[in-house]
Protein backbone atom coordinates (compact mmCIF):
# COMPACT_ATOMS: atom_id res chain seq x y z
CA UNK A 1 0.00 0.00 0.00
CA UNK A 2 1.70 3.33 -1.19
CA UNK A 3 1.97 5.84 2.04
CA UNK A 4 -0.43 8.84 1.83
CA UNK A 5 2.85 10.94 2.81
CA UNK A 6 6.90 9.88 2.01
CA UNK A 7 9.09 11.71 2.62
CA UNK A 8 12.68 10.26 0.39
CA UNK A 9 16.33 10.34 1.27
CA UNK A 10 15.45 14.29 2.26
CA UNK A 11 18.11 16.60 3.46
CA UNK A 12 17.60 20.44 4.01
CA UNK A 13 20.46 23.03 4.32
CA UNK A 14 20.28 26.46 5.99
CA UNK A 15 22.99 28.38 4.47
CA UNK A 16 26.14 25.99 4.95
CA UNK A 17 24.11 24.37 8.22
CA UNK A 18 23.19 20.45 7.45
CA UNK A 19 20.19 20.67 9.58
CA UNK A 20 17.83 17.74 8.05
CA UNK A 21 20.36 15.04 7.08
CA UNK A 22 19.14 11.45 4.73
CA UNK A 23 15.24 11.62 6.27
CA UNK A 24 13.21 9.00 4.89
CA UNK A 25 9.48 9.09 6.73
CA UNK A 26 6.13 7.74 5.61
CA UNK A 27 2.32 8.16 7.14
CA UNK A 28 -0.09 5.37 6.21
CA UNK A 29 -3.69 6.98 5.34
CA UNK A 30 -5.36 7.29 8.57
CA UNK A 31 -2.78 6.89 10.68
CA UNK A 32 -1.80 9.37 14.03
CA UNK A 33 2.28 9.94 13.81
CA UNK A 34 4.20 11.68 16.27
CA UNK A 35 7.73 12.96 15.40
CA UNK A 36 9.59 13.44 19.24
CA UNK A 37 13.20 15.19 19.65
CA UNK A 38 14.73 17.73 21.35
CA UNK A 39 14.84 21.38 20.51
CA UNK A 40 17.12 22.42 17.10
CA UNK A 41 16.32 18.29 15.90
CA UNK A 42 15.03 19.48 13.05
CA UNK A 43 11.15 18.36 13.62
CA UNK A 44 9.45 22.05 12.61
CA UNK A 45 11.96 22.58 9.46
CA UNK A 46 10.21 18.87 8.42
CA UNK A 47 6.69 19.85 8.42
CA UNK A 48 7.37 22.72 7.28
CA UNK A 49 9.68 21.61 4.36
CA UNK A 50 6.27 19.18 4.10
CA UNK A 51 3.66 22.32 3.84
CA UNK A 52 5.93 24.17 1.10
CA UNK A 53 6.64 27.00 3.90
CA UNK A 54 10.70 26.79 3.38
CA UNK A 55 12.92 27.58 0.78
CA UNK A 56 13.41 25.09 -1.99
CA UNK A 57 16.69 25.99 -2.92
CA UNK A 58 17.77 24.63 1.07
CA UNK A 59 16.42 20.98 0.11
CA UNK A 60 17.18 17.92 -1.67
CA UNK A 61 15.30 14.92 -1.78
CA UNK A 62 11.61 13.77 -2.78
CA UNK A 63 8.56 14.01 -0.90
CA UNK A 64 5.10 12.47 -1.85
CA UNK A 65 1.77 13.33 -1.22
CA UNK A 66 -1.05 11.09 -2.52
CA UNK A 67 1.24 9.49 -5.01
CA UNK A 68 2.28 13.51 -6.28
CA UNK A 69 5.65 14.89 -5.94
CA UNK A 70 5.27 18.03 -3.55
CA UNK A 71 8.37 19.39 -2.38
CA UNK A 72 8.70 22.00 -5.01
CA UNK A 73 5.21 23.23 -4.48
CA UNK A 74 4.20 26.26 -3.14
CA UNK A 75 2.17 25.99 0.04
CA UNK A 76 -1.25 27.01 -0.96
CA UNK A 77 -1.09 24.26 -3.88
CA UNK A 78 0.01 22.16 -1.32
CA UNK A 79 -2.80 22.62 0.72
CA UNK A 80 -5.22 22.64 -2.56
CA UNK A 81 -4.56 18.76 -2.56
CA UNK A 82 -5.67 18.48 0.85
CA UNK A 83 -2.84 18.85 3.16
CA UNK A 84 -3.23 21.69 6.17
CA UNK A 85 -0.72 22.71 8.56
CA UNK A 86 -1.36 24.26 12.15
CA UNK A 87 1.86 26.40 12.34
CA UNK A 88 3.39 26.69 16.05
CA UNK A 89 2.40 29.50 18.26
CA UNK A 90 -1.68 29.47 17.20
CA UNK A 91 -1.24 32.50 14.09
CA UNK A 92 -4.95 33.34 14.26
CA UNK A 93 -5.91 36.70 12.75
CA UNK A 94 -6.54 38.52 16.30
CA UNK A 95 -8.37 41.81 15.10
CA UNK A 96 -11.10 39.20 13.28
CA UNK A 97 -13.78 37.24 15.35
CA UNK A 98 -13.52 33.43 15.60
CA UNK A 99 -16.06 33.06 13.16
CA UNK A 100 -14.60 34.85 10.44
CA UNK A 101 -11.07 33.12 11.41
CA UNK A 102 -12.69 29.56 10.77
CA UNK A 103 -13.90 30.90 7.94
CA UNK A 104 -10.32 32.02 6.33
CA UNK A 105 -9.70 28.39 6.65
CA UNK A 106 -12.66 27.63 4.55
CA UNK A 107 -11.70 29.88 1.31
CA UNK A 108 -11.14 26.72 -1.31
CA UNK A 109 -15.03 25.27 -0.34
CA UNK A 110 -17.61 26.52 -2.90
CA UNK A 111 -20.47 25.49 -0.97
CA UNK A 112 -20.95 27.66 2.25
CA UNK A 113 -23.70 25.86 3.25
CA UNK A 114 -21.71 23.09 3.47
CA UNK A 115 -19.24 25.31 5.40
CA UNK A 116 -22.12 26.09 7.67
CA UNK A 117 -23.12 22.47 8.01
CA UNK A 118 -19.69 21.61 9.18
CA UNK A 119 -19.34 24.49 11.96
CA UNK A 120 -22.65 23.54 13.29
CA UNK A 121 -22.28 19.97 13.43
CA UNK A 122 -18.41 19.34 13.70
CA UNK A 123 -16.05 22.23 14.45
CA UNK A 124 -18.56 23.58 17.18
CA UNK A 125 -18.80 20.22 18.67
CA UNK A 126 -15.99 19.03 18.84
CA UNK A 127 -14.97 22.61 20.63
CA UNK A 128 -17.81 24.40 22.04
CA UNK A 129 -16.12 27.05 23.65
CA UNK A 130 -15.52 28.38 19.80
CA UNK A 131 -19.35 28.68 19.30
CA UNK A 132 -19.52 30.57 22.76
CA UNK A 133 -17.61 33.20 21.31
CA UNK A 134 -17.98 33.07 17.56
CA UNK A 135 -18.51 37.14 17.57
CA UNK A 136 -15.22 37.58 20.24
CA UNK A 137 -12.20 38.90 18.69
CA UNK A 138 -9.45 35.89 17.97
CA UNK A 139 -6.60 38.39 19.89
CA UNK A 140 -9.00 38.42 22.74
CA UNK A 141 -8.72 34.39 23.69
CA UNK A 142 -7.06 32.81 26.14
CA UNK A 143 -4.38 30.42 24.71
CA UNK A 144 -5.93 27.25 25.15
CA UNK A 145 -8.89 28.91 22.68
CA UNK A 146 -6.51 30.23 20.18
CA UNK A 147 -5.20 26.63 19.48
CA UNK A 148 -8.75 25.22 19.24
CA UNK A 149 -9.39 28.18 16.89
CA UNK A 150 -6.02 27.42 14.72
CA UNK A 151 -7.06 23.52 14.73
CA UNK A 152 -10.94 24.19 14.08
CA UNK A 153 -9.56 26.65 10.81
CA UNK A 154 -7.35 23.70 9.37
CA UNK A 155 -10.12 21.07 9.61
CA UNK A 156 -12.62 23.19 8.52
CA UNK A 157 -10.92 22.71 4.79
CA UNK A 158 -11.50 19.49 4.92
CA UNK A 159 -7.67 18.40 4.62
CA UNK A 160 -6.98 14.53 4.29
CA UNK A 161 -4.12 15.06 6.26
CA UNK A 162 -3.25 17.50 9.26
CA UNK A 163 0.32 18.39 10.44
CA UNK A 164 0.54 19.73 13.68
CA UNK A 165 3.48 21.75 15.30
CA UNK A 166 3.61 21.67 19.15
CA UNK A 167 0.02 22.06 19.93
CA UNK A 168 0.39 21.97 23.84
CA UNK A 169 2.88 24.78 23.55
CA UNK A 170 2.04 27.12 26.60
CA UNK A 171 -0.81 25.57 27.53
CA UNK A 172 -1.63 24.28 31.17
CA UNK A 173 -2.21 20.64 31.74
CA UNK A 174 -6.03 20.64 31.91
CA UNK A 175 -5.88 22.41 28.52
CA UNK A 176 -3.32 19.85 26.92
CA UNK A 177 -5.55 17.23 27.94
CA UNK A 178 -8.71 18.80 26.05
CA UNK A 179 -6.73 19.74 23.14
CA UNK A 180 -5.60 16.16 22.21
CA UNK A 181 -8.54 14.23 22.77
CA UNK A 182 -10.44 16.55 20.08
CA UNK A 183 -6.75 15.79 18.10
CA UNK A 184 -7.28 12.01 19.13
CA UNK A 185 -11.59 12.27 17.86
CA UNK A 186 -10.60 13.92 14.41
CA UNK A 187 -7.99 11.14 13.94
CA UNK A 188 -10.84 8.92 14.82
CA UNK A 189 -13.18 10.74 12.46
CA UNK A 190 -10.69 10.02 9.48
CA UNK A 191 -8.26 12.80 9.36
CA UNK A 192 -4.66 11.55 9.08
CA UNK A 193 -2.61 13.14 11.34
CA UNK A 194 1.27 14.01 11.37
CA UNK A 195 2.28 16.02 14.84
CA UNK A 196 5.52 17.26 16.27
CA UNK A 197 5.95 17.45 19.99
CA UNK A 198 7.81 18.57 22.73
CA UNK A 199 5.19 16.67 25.55
CA UNK A 200 7.03 13.10 24.29
CA UNK A 201 5.07 11.52 27.16
CA UNK A 202 1.61 13.08 25.86
CA UNK A 203 2.74 12.51 22.05
CA UNK A 204 3.70 8.78 22.85
CA UNK A 205 0.15 7.98 24.79
CA UNK A 206 -1.60 9.92 21.68
CA UNK A 207 -0.29 8.39 18.46
CA UNK A 208 0.06 5.34 17.08
CA UNK A 209 3.63 5.31 15.60
CA UNK A 210 6.58 7.70 15.99
CA UNK A 211 9.45 8.93 15.27
CA UNK A 212 12.72 9.95 17.37
CA UNK A 213 14.68 12.77 15.91
CA UNK A 214 18.18 13.03 16.75
CA UNK A 215 20.70 16.38 15.28
CA UNK A 216 18.20 16.21 12.02
CA UNK A 217 18.43 12.16 11.64
CA UNK A 218 15.98 9.42 12.79
CA UNK A 219 17.36 8.14 15.90
CA UNK A 220 14.81 5.28 16.55
CA UNK A 221 10.74 4.48 14.64
CA UNK A 222 8.68 2.25 16.34
CA UNK A 223 4.68 2.04 17.61
CA UNK A 224 4.45 4.68 20.23
CA UNK A 225 4.03 1.80 22.91
CA UNK A 226 7.33 0.51 21.68
CA UNK A 227 9.08 3.65 22.34
CA UNK A 228 7.28 4.38 25.18
CA UNK A 229 8.71 1.40 26.77
CA UNK A 230 12.35 1.87 25.51
CA UNK A 231 14.97 2.70 28.28
CA UNK A 232 16.93 5.53 25.97
CA UNK A 233 13.56 6.99 25.30
CA UNK A 234 12.15 7.03 28.93
CA UNK A 235 15.97 8.94 30.10
CA UNK A 236 15.92 10.96 27.47
CA UNK A 237 12.47 12.16 26.30
CA UNK A 238 10.22 10.73 29.24
CA UNK A 239 12.34 12.38 32.50
CA UNK A 240 12.53 8.67 33.50
CA UNK A 241 15.77 7.39 35.16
Amino acid sequence: MQPLLEIKNFHYYYGNIHVIKDLNLHVNKGEMVTIIGANGAGKTTTLRTISGLTEASGVRGEIYFKGKRIDKLTGNKVTALGLNQVLEGRHVFPKLTVRENLMIGAFLRKDKAEVQRDLDENIYKLFPRLLERKEQLAGTLSGGEQQMLAIGRALIGRPEMMLLDEPSLGLAPIIIKEIFEAIKEINEQGTTILFVEQNSKIALATAQRGYVFQNGEIAMEDTCENLANDEDVKKAYLGEE
